[in-house]
Order: C-alpha cells, then sequence, then structure tokens
C-alpha cells in the first residue's frame, strides 16, 4: 500500500477521490461561475457541501426563500478556512480566473436530490451587487 495523490487542472469541478462515506473534487474557475456571466444558484437537498480556497479568489453568493422572496447574502472566502454550505440553501460559487478550490460532500450528491434556480435579471443585478 503506499499513499495517494490526486489533482484536476482542467475547467469546472472533477471528483478526484470519493468512498462511501464522501467525495472531495477540486473546483477551478470556469466561465459560468464568473461574476459577470452567473445566472443561477442550486441546493441540495439531503446533505451539506464543504468548500476550501486555495488560490485565487471566490465570493459564496447565498439565498434563503422569505415570504415568497429570496433574500440574497454573500461571503468574501479566506484562503486556508472551510466553508460549510448547510442543507437546503441556495448558493453559488463565483470565482476569477485562476481559482482553485476544494470541494468535499457527501457521495450521493448529485442533480437526482438537487435543484437549480435560475436568477430573474433584477435578482441577478442584486447579488452582483453583494460581490467585491
Amino acid at each position: 500500500m503506499k499513499i495517494q495523490s490526486f489533482e484536476y487542472t482542467g475547467e469546472g469541478m472533477r471528483r478526484v477521490y470519493e468512498n462511501g462515506q464522501w467525495t472531495v473534487g477540486i473546483k477551478n474557475y470556469k466561465p459560468a461561475n464568473d461574476k459577470s456571466l452567473f445566472n443561477e444558484l442550486e441546493r441540495h437537498n439531503e446533505t451539506d457541501e464543504l468548500f476550501v480556497l486555495i488560490s485565487g479568489a471566490c465570493t459564496l453568493v447565498y439565498a434563503e426563500e422569505m415570504d415568497g422572496k429570496m433574500k440574497f447574502g454573500a461571503v468574501s472566502m479566506e484562503m486556508g478556512k472551510v466553508y460549510n454550505i448547510p442543507q437546503g440553501l441556495w448558493h453559488n460559487t463565483i470565482t476569477v480566473p485562476g481559482t482553485r478550490m476544494v470541494l468535499i460532500e457527501d457521495p450521493g450528491t448529485g442533480m437526482s436530490n438537487s435543484d437549480i434556480y435560475h436568477l430573474g435579471a433584477g435578482e441577478a443585478g442584486e447579488l452582483r451587487s453583494l460581490i467585491p
């Protein structure tokens, strides 16, 4: 037996390690996560999701449904800190070229137990105004 190492240098996210209890992925910049282009949020209905910023810059944007409206927020990630996206929270990662993150989640997390929320133009503008 020997120590294994994994990497992914392509665009977007790829799972690089998985066992029956958790998955580790590497999430790199992709244009759909750029401040000027993003237009949706997602939520995972059965599990939390963890992110660690290892290079570049990322703002975690999120929304909570309150009285039939979305209430938006944003958190600028700091390198080396672990950020937990709680189960059921609408979110997205807004990145700049050169950004790399580690993602940790349940191996069963996928589109079958997640939802996508398409932002209206006003909502996207409101969220963009929260991003440095």
